[in-house]
């Protein structure tokens, strides 16, 4: 499994990714999630993806051949953000239709999710959540993140922090925490991290780096959101049930008779 998340902002974008597959005991590989395509002047594009790996490889080796003679059917070509989301869902259905029976009968499901954002020329900066059917999704204002893969472990945090107005550096401070969050909880994610960070109409990535246990930010991260948690968990009063209503008898309850008060005193039922 893997977890991914993304987020459209105001001042750009901040895309984070693990790497980690086959998660087992003493299973553990490692394969990057995200790929860019970048022309500097001209476009960013950032794919990221979750689910079979064999599936999302297949999405992305299309797509990166196409791009590599420039054909009709190439994200270099395509002119808005839009048509390139209709581009990559439009190649999911292809491996679908080349792969789909054959897992069936393997009794494997066609599970892939892809995050596409990034910006063309004079379009604003756009974020899209694709689906294994190959439909999709933009993020909006009221929803400016997306998040594929073991989402539910980090989503709390970004819920109440990321809004379309949050930096940049804010937005890649809780990306990190809400994948250090992930991981605390979830074998099936793990490091190293790509994270990428894109200032809007800049047209080229500002930084992509590769995050591991030795990045002495994430370190601080692991360290201290853990231990802030239970500082502030501590701070907060246990419940003073003396202010709370006391038991009415409002509230449904099945109660279980002890067979010893059902019966008589010579056992047998009353």
């Amino acid at each position: 499994m893997t977890y991914c998340v993304a987020m459209c902002l105001d001042e750009g974008i901040v895309c984070l990714s693990d790497s980690r597959t086959n998660a087992g005991v003493d299973h553990i590989n490692t394969f990057r999630k995200m790929t860019v395509f970048e022309r500097a002047g001209d476009r960013v594009l950032v794919l990221m993806s979750a689910g079979n790996l064999a599936i999302t490889q297949a999405v992305v080796s299309v797509l990166r051949e196409h791009a590599a003679v420039q054909d009709r059917d190439s994200l270099w070509n395509a002119p808005t953000m839009f048509e390139c989301a209709r581009l990559v869902g439009d190649t999911i259905r292809r491996i679908y239709q080349l792969d789909a029976d054959a897992l069936k009968q393997f009794g494997l499901d066609f599970n892939a999710s892809f995050i596409l954002c990034g910006q063309i020329a004079d379009e604003p900066p756009r974020l899209f959540n694709i689906y294994a059917a190959g439909n999709f999704i933009e993020a909006s204002a009221d929803t400016p993140y997306f998040q594929i893969g073991e989402s539910k472990y980090g989503k709390p945090i970004v819920d109440r922090i990321v809004t379309r107005t949050t930096s940049l550096d804010e937005a890649a401070k809780c990306a990190l925490i809400s994948m250090d969050s992930t991981i605390r909880s979830n074998l099936s994610v793990g490091l190293p991290l790509d994270l990428l960070v894109y200032r809007r109409d800049e047209l080229r990535v500002a930084r992509h780096l590769s995050v591991d246990w030795d990045n002495p930010y994430f370190d601080m991260i692991h360290k201290e959101w853990g231990a802030s948690l239970r500082k502030v968990f501590n701070a907060l009063p246990n419940p003073d049930w003396t202010v709370w209503p006391g038991d009415t008898g409002t509230l449904p309850r099945i109660e279980v008779v002890a067979p010893s008060a059902a019966r008589g005193g010579n056992g047998k039922p009353t």
